[in-house]
């Protein structure tokens, strides 16, 4: 198991092509993908789907109580990749610009099939956090 958990709308084109960008910086060493279309999946970290319309979710895998939503789950993985440190912490320093991207987020995430478009099927991830059988995952 990766250190960290992605939920991710596998039907949002962006959504799921951010998730091939972050699938080609990481290569699967920190993160692994959870659409948040695969219910079974999301029960066993304890989620909905409807959980999931406020925004992506990330996971510590370590300590599963540790989550980060929305514009804050697009923060830590920012934080977690090399250099992205320096970006976050700049972006998180400078005045206002906190506020600036968490309304940027939800304006996005609220019309991200309309600005960006649907996928038919959702994205399938080279890195899933659970295959066809995701109880073998998780402990009961």
């Amino acid at each position: 198991m990766k250190p960290y958990t992605v939920i991710y709308d596998g039907h949002c084109n962006l959504c799921s092509n951010l998730v091939q960008v972050l699938e080609q910086i990481d290569k699967g060493d920190r993160f692994q993908y959870l659409p948040m279309q695969d219910e079974a999946g999301l029960a066993q970290f304890g989620i909905t789907a409807q959980d999931c319309e406020m925004g992506m979710i990330l996971i510590d895998n370590v300590t599963p109580d540790r989550r980060w939503q929305g514009s804050d789950a697009a923060e830590e993985i920012g934080r977690l990749l090399p250099v992205g440190n320096v970006f976050v912490t700049v972006y998180r320093n400078l005045p206002g610009m906190k506020w600036v991207g968490d309304r940027v987020y939800e304006q996005v995430r609220d019309n991200r099939y309309a600005l960006f478009g649907r996928r038919s099927s959702p994205y399938q991830t080279a890195y899933p956090a659970c295959d066809t059988a995701c109880n073998q995952y998780f402990s009961k």
